[in-house]
């Protein structure tokens, strides 16, 4: 995508937070909108790589905060980290390492919480 069309994501996420502060929406539309921020911050959101290379970490442009560029090593360390326990302090590191890749991952876990609790709060019989 081109132009504003990349930016999709943070529309979505907006609408998400506009439709939990108001209660206008039910359980499945809250857990649909947490899906697809999700999906966009994780794995659509224009960001740095980053992955660790012999120069340092990577300057390339990717796509998410958990994907690399367009070297196919980079594209799995990531997402690699994620289950591998003993990467998981330096993917914290990854993800943080400037505005726009923080803000992806700061997005994507609000999202993923949003979902969570979208499921949740019928169980508890606390809402709709």
């Amino acid at each position: 995508m081109k132009g504003i069309g990349k930016y999709w994501g943070w529309v979505v996420f907006v609408v998400l937070i506009v439709a939990w502060l108001t209660s206008d929406f039910g359980p499945g539309a809250l857990l649909a909108l947490s899906a697809l921020s999700t999906v966009y911050f994780f794995f659509r959101a224009p960001a740095w790589c980053g992955a660790l290379g012999r120069d340092g970490a990577c300057r390339n442009n990717s796509k998410g905060a958990l994907m690399g560029c367009h070297i196919n090593q980079h594209k799995w360390q990531k997402l690699k980290m994620v289950v591998i326990r003993e990467r998981w302090r330096q993917l914290a590191r990854e993800l943080f390492p400037n505005a726009t890749t923080a803000l992806a991952t700061a997005g994507g876990i609000l999202a993923v919480m949003s979902g969570i609790a979208s499921v949740l709060q019928p169980i508890w019989g606390k809402g709709w």
